[in-house]
């Protein structure tokens, strides 16, 4: 069978713009188009910034990705993002292979444990906040949501009946089904019914449209203007795409969000370093306290490999409170 032949970005273009249409074709999320691009610069200035990577090759490479783990002590899953974008600038870009032999010094920061809460301190925490900050940040903590998996719920993905939250296109573009806490629900249906009204404002300005992916954008054209597609959080402000350059309402930024929880995490006077992953650790780790078995938590959380969901089970509370030091011992 023949290979459907690769895409080809316009030559008329700069070397940036050509990997952004690239990476358009091809449908990546709109925040990997702005990490691939930071690192493409990234990697281009380390060579100088005047030599075109057509001239570069896979020890160049190397180079770069090795100063990031010996000089920049980037960690494995940064690297390997760097990586990535370089792969993807030589192979769908400019068409050249770079081969299988690609062997920089490897990244040896370790991940580190995760930080996790009490529920004690989470209950302090959560007091602090208040309005739609504090309404998502009990979503993270109790549905064990990601901070963009929070910010992209559309109004078709809280099931009420069922008392699911469907979780579409998460970490590595997975879906999955998670917890919709009881005490929620209210909170939740005021919410829907504030963007209902919101996206009805919207449509009789004449606008209402929300972004779709584009594949879904081209079999169901008018599906962007309904009311179930519209963003669970909702920006206060329209504002206009910058792949579509049309004027539409986005979610809500996620520094709103990150800066709200640090700063109830240091008003509730907690001395870790709290944000909003923090609260999705903690939904793990409770979980498993609670006697939640690791595969049913491992669907959860959308890990890809129970390895990673049995981080938790080191961070997690063992009865140590029962166990006496041997220093107490003595007399």
């Amino acid at each position: 069978m023949e290979n459907k032949a690769q895409f080809q970005p316009n030559p008329s273009l700069n070397l940036m713009d050509q990997v952004r249409e690239v990476l358009r074709y091809y449908h990546y999320a709109y925040r990997t188009e702005q990490s691939y691009c930071q690192w493409i610069l990234r990697y281009i200035h380390f060579h100088g910034g005047k030599t075109h990577p057509k001239q570069l090759d896979s020890q160049q490479v190397e180079r770069f990705l090795s100063h990031l783990a010996t000089e920049g002590k980037v960690s494995a899953s940064t690297q390997r993002q760097a990586l990535n974008a370089i792969v993807f600038l030589y192979q769908k870009v400019l068409n050249i292979p770079l081969g299988h032999h690609i062997a920089p010094v490897r990244s040896k920061k370790q991940p580190r444990p995760p930080t996790v809460l009490t529920q004690r301190e989470v209950q302090q925490l959560l007091y602090q906040m208040d309005g739609i900050h504090a309404l998502m940040a009990k979503l993270l903590y109790g549905s064990g949501l990601r901070l963009m998996e929070c910010l992209r719920l559309r109004i078709q993905d809280i099931d009420f009946g069922q008392n699911k939250i469907f979780v579409r296109g998460g970490k590595g573009g997975k879906d999955r089904t998670t917890l919709l806490p009881n005490n929620l629900r209210t909170a939740l249906q005021a919410q829907v019914e504030y963007v209902v009204k919101l996206h009805h404002k919207d449509l009789e300005e004449g606008f209402g449209q929300v972004y779709l992916p584009e594949a879904l954008a081209r079999k169901y054209p008018n599906v962007d203007r309904e009311k179930i597609w519209q963003y669970l959080f909702p920006a206060k402000k329209r504002s206009v795409d910058p792949r579509s350059g049309r004027e539409m309402r986005h979610h809500v930024i996620a520094s709103g969000l990150q800066k709200a929880v640090k700063a109830a995490a240091n008003r509730a006077g907690i001395l870790k370093r709290a944000g909003c992953h923090t609260l999705r650790h903690s939904f793990a780790t409770h979980m498993l306290e609670s006697g939640t078995n690791t595969s049913v938590l491992q669907t959860l959380m959308g890990h890809a490999d129970v390895k990673t969901t049995e981080i938790y089970t080191h961070v997690m509370n063992r009865d140590i409170e029962a166990l006496q030091s041997p220093l107490d011992g003595l007399c």
